[in-house]
């Protein structure tokens, strides 16, 4: 049989991957790469682009809301088959573009997930594959839920498909994705239950401002079902069961649609890792602080799937790609990858925003800080939109007046973030922050008042 043998072959057509296979093969090396799935990754077919289309329609309905009697007469009506119409108009051009312009560069495509057969092997597509370097960049996948019936669980990506919103729904999963699409639904009519093992939503995330988001979560519609062992899922003539153990009580609950919303995994056990002596983790793929696998040296792994210190995002995902990218193509540079500050968010309405260190892990860190907060903020950004709910937490070192961590709850939360985000990575200090002239009335301005 005929060995095909590359430079560099990549597993994964997401932003990582892509970025690498691009740079290599823009450097002169002979690349390849593949994908079991739509060419262009999960953020762009299947995740955060259009997720936020969706989110969009939900934010319309409840501005609206909030201001029945203060300019707005009556609720508007909404078309969910329009809003995924308009979705599919940012989705559906995504894998044909990617593979042109992998294909405009000389990229060899395969469209199968490649398995190790040696430390330098693969086989994909019945062929087989010899690569000097290999790059695995195959993010993550929902976590499959380990009881009876769960192949009638449905996940994120159904979601994202729906051709009409049921009348009621179960998540199982009070993560960001379950609480994401739960605020979709209920915000557009759905009857959404949720879930968890824990006694709250967002375990990840700062209590206090997950606190205000549970209430309002209520106050949509949404029923949490805490401290929940989920224990089977039936089928019914029309709806499913889901059972659950709580208090040592066996109950259930009934819906037409139950998502799997418990959470995502390293996208690995389809690779055959152990034959490439591929070491890896729960987390993922094993990396140095090169980004290399210590147990397979000619093997890199970037992005979600990477059992590195970022968090699965899809910035950190090209940030860490170009790691990669320096060392394939250039052996006397030795960057190492590096993890400043990063910012993390839930996309419900209002949204949650965090970054940094919590008071907790300030503490244990012995750092002496100032804690500054207030959940029941009534400024004119708020104001202005009948916001009701609008709150934060910020977290200043004393000694070098650098800012540790900030939490907020806000409509705006994504955006104000990112100025923390800024003022973080830069080192500067609160003072220094709270010196910048911001356009006013915005809600970038309001963060001088945190600080």
């Amino acid at each position: 049989m005929e060995i095909k043998e590359f430079d560099v072959f990549v597993i994964g057509t997401g932003s990582a991957g892509k970025t690498v296979a691009e740079a290599c093969v823009e450097a002169g090396k002979k690349v390849a790469i593949a994908d079991h799935r739509e060419f262009g990754g999960t953020c762009a077919n299947r995740g955060c682009d259009p997720k936020k289309v969706l989110v969009g329609l939900s934010e319309i309905m409840d501005r609206t809301e909030k201001m029945k009697g203060k300019g707005i007469t009556q609720m508007p009506e909404f078309s969910w088959q329009d809003i995924q119409n308009f979705k599919k108009k940012f989705v559906d051009a995504v894998p044909a573009a990617t593979e042109k312009d992998l294909k405009s560069l000389g990229i060899e495509m395969y469209h199968q997930s490649p398995q190790f057969l040696d430390e330098n092997t693969l086989s994909v597509e019945g062929k087989t594959i010899k690569a000097q370097k290999i790059v695995i960049a195959t993010g993550q996948k929902p976590m499959e839920l380990k009881i009876p019936g769960r192949d009638f669980a449905l996940v994120s990506d159904d979601f994202l498909e729906l051709a009409e919103l049921p009348e009621s729904m179960i998540f199982i999963g009070a993560g960001y994705i379950g609480m994401e699409l739960a605020h979709i639904a209920a915000r557009l009519g759905v009857k959404v239950t949720i879930l968890d093992m824990a006694d709250r939503p967002l375990s990840n995330f700062n209590e206090k401002i997950v606190n205000p988001l549970t209430k309002i979560s209520e106050d949509i519609g949404i029923d949490f079902i805490f401290n929940a062992g989920v224990s089977e899922i039936e089928k019914l003539q029309k709806n499913f069961r889901v059972n659950y153990q709580k208090d040592d009580i066996e109950e259930s609950i009934k819906a037409e649609m139950v998502f799997n919303t418990a959470g995502r995994v390293p996208s690995i056990n389809h690779l055959n890792l152990e034959k490439g002596n591929v070491s890896f983790t729960r987390k993922g793929v094993t990396v140095n602080k090169y980004l290399q696998n210590p147990g397979n040296k000619n093997v890199y792994a970037c992005g979600d799937v990477s059992a590195s210190e970022g968090l699965p995002l899809t910035p950190l995902s090209s940030i860490e790609a170009k790691i990669v990218i320096t060392h394939i193509l250039d052996k006397n540079i030795k960057e190492k990858a590096k993890y400043p500050a990063q910012p993390s968010v839930v996309f419900t309405t209002p949204q949650l925003a965090s970054i940094g260190l919590s008071v907790e892990e300030a503490e244990r860190r012995n750092f002496d800080i100032n804690v500054k907060e207030n959940f029941g903020l009534n400024w004119f950004n708020a104001k202005r939109i009948n916001e009701r709910t609008y709150g934060f937490q910020t977290i200043i070192d004393k000694k070098s007046g650098q800012i540790l961590g900030a939490h907020i709850i806000a409509s705006e939360a994504a955006e104000m973030i990112n100025l923390f985000a800024m003022a973080m990575q830069t080192q500067l200090t609160y003072k220094e922050v709270k010196a910048l002239i911001f356009s006013y009335p915005t809600w970038g301005n309001d963060i001088k008042q945190m600080i």
